[in-house]
């Protein structure tokens, strides 16, 4: 659904660093406005809110508290969490503050199916986020306690909260570009079911990763973040949007968003296909193998050749961990990058990983040593469990890559994974 109005308002988000956000693109799929980025110093917020650059703003780290003493009128919602994320410019320019955060938290939650009601939740951080997800967590009956750096509950006495039951991440930490920070080591409590992070770039950070991994469920921020988005919209253009908007524009922005990747035994042809998609979807592509070779000056080859292939392995997990933290890309891997435990997290991260599959013996072994001197039929009876891990969807191609690139979309695009 898109809606127009005479006059448009201006709008956009507030904010000290922004490179990471996908709040345009959610804007624009939910209204024709202007929608701008405004990365400013603490230091300028007073003078950037009383100009006339803009009629609504979201607001976000760290300003969601610096900006309440420049607002007229604050919500209920505002003054409950003491913290504010939207601002709209009314008649006379008074500055109305409200807080959409709450309501996209609780749409989250929902979302994920995680019941919160008289659960223990421990919420980790103290800022604007904390605060809207406190206010959120006692709207649904939870027992929620803020767990900070220096305050009476904090990181050093957790031990005397091993029986909460959700764990819900507020603090910048495992955001990106710093990904793979985490502040709790979820084994620590035994009695969890659900774990929240309100990050959603990457979509899965290392807390959540780790909830994954022990079988708990979870929910990155990217719900909230459209969720609280839609709230906002209303707001700036004084109309109401249907729920159903939430889903819509959450399932486009999951899929858009999300890298590709690309595994299968070597010589299966996922380069070609990584281009194809590329060419397709206007992704940005990547081969891991010419990222290595770009950055050594060496092919893989010659590295397993010259320096063995355990080097070669931690050259290459280190180029990966660099090229998968991205957004909106297509990643070809080489062919034993699953042997690495540790790349099973840096590829799911921010991406989906799609098993290519070809019959064995139309694999080409030109300049793949390790395919060369292993053979196909062994080298996939070792590998074929690790593949079969690390996949989110399993496809068998064929040696049309245009037709294998179309088939790697619509697989996408189905949600056929496991």
């Amino acid at each position: 659904m898109k809606m127009n109005r005479d006059a448009a308002p201006k709008c956009g988000l507030l904010g000290e660093k922004l490179g990471h956000s996908y709040s345009p693109q959610i804007h624009a799929a939910l209204a024709d406005y202007e929608y701008r980025l405004y990365e400013k110093e603490g230091s300028e917020i007073g003078t950037f809110l009383s100009g006339n650059d803009w009629d609504g703003l979201n607001v976000t780290i760290p300003y969601k508290k610096a900006v309440i003493p420049y607002l007229s009128e604050l919500s209920p919602t505002a003054l409950e969490t003491g913290s504010v994320n939207t601002i709209v410019r009314k008649e006379g320019g008074k500055l109305f503050g409200d807080n959409t955060d709450v309501y996209g938290f609780i749409k989250m939650t929902e979302h994920a199916g995680i019941t919160v009601e008289g659960r223990k939740a421990l919420v980790l951080g103290s800022g604007g986020a904390s605060a809207a997800a406190v206010t959120a967590l006692r709207k649904m009956n939870a027992k929620p306690l803020v767990i900070s750096r220096s305050g009476k509950d904090n990181y050093d006495n957790l031990s005397m909260h091993r029986d909460a039951e959700i764990i819900v991440n507020t603090t910048p930490l495992g955001m990106y570009p710093k990904n793979g920070g985490f502040a709790v080591n979820l084994e620590d409590f035994p009695n969890l079911c659900g774990v929240l992070d309100v990050i959603y770039n990457p979509a899965r950070t290392a807390l959540l990763l780790k909830a994954e991994k022990l079988g708990i469920p979870y929910a990155n921020g990217l719900y909230m973040l459209v969720a609280q988005a839609k709230r906002s919209c209303e707001l700036f253009l004084d109309e109401n949007i249907p729920d159903t908007e939430i889903d819509r524009v959450y399932r486009e922005l999951s899929l858009s968003c999300r890298n590709i990747i690309l595994i299968g035994m070597p010589g299966t042809g996922k380069s070609t296909v990584a281009r194809k998609i590329s060419e397709i979807t206007n992704r940005r592509m990547y081969d891991s193998d010419e990222e290595i070779t770009r950055k050594t000056g060496q092919t893989p080859e010659q590295l397993i050749g010259q320096r063995g292939e355990s080097t070669f392995r931690d050259i290459e997990t280190e180029i990966l961990g660099e090229v998968a933290k991205q957004s909106e890309a297509v990643i070809a891997t080489g062919g034993g990058v699953v042997v690495r435990e540790r790349n099973y997290d840096i590829l799911h991260q921010n991406g989906t990983v799609v098993w290519l599959q070809r019959d064995l013996t139309l694999l080409e072994d030109k300049n793949r040593p390790i395919l060369q001197k292993e053979g196909a039929e062994e080298l996939y009876r070792q590998r074929e469990p690790l593949y079969r891990k690390f996949a989110d969807i399993t496809l068998r191609i064929g040696e049309d890559e245009a037709e294998s690139a179309k088939a790697v979309i619509e697989a996408l695009a189905g949600g056929s994974q496991r």
